[in-house]
């Protein structure tokens, strides 16, 4: 299983930018799809997160400005990011908790970075 994430980049601050995470391989289900970001010098966060059922959390600083998504086929997901702001500036990761055929466990992807800047 293979998690890539898109759709980083320079952005200027209320700007705008949709990330990407496709999942790739064989696998049996998706329970929770996420995107976790990480800024230089801090902590890595969860942003949001989209369950089976369709649940989402996220954020509370990123409340009404971003939404997870996932396509019909359940393979990708995305973050639409709205109003960005430039604490946003950090990597981004996506993320998903997936059972194969020998095991369920968390896949990461390959960060994406997302710079906020005038």
């Amino acid at each position: 299983v293979q998690l890539q994430a898109s759709g980083g980049g320079l952005v200027q601050p209320g700007g705008s930018l949709r990330l990407s995470c496709a999942i790739s391989g064989s696998f049996f289900s998706i329970y929770s799809m996420a995107w976790y970001r990480q800024a230089p010098g801090k902590e890595r966060e969860l942003v949001a997160k989209i369950i089976k059922d369709g649940t989402t959390t996220y954020l509370d600083s990123v409340k009404g400005r971003f939404t997870i998504s996932r396509d019909n086929a359940g393979n990708t997901f995305y973050l639409q990011m709205n109003d960005l702001k430039t604490e946003d500036t950090a990597v981004y990761n996506c993320n998903a908790l997936i059972t194969t055929t020998t095991t369920t466990q968390f896949y990461d992807g390959r960060g994406t970075l997302v710079t906020v800047s005038s």
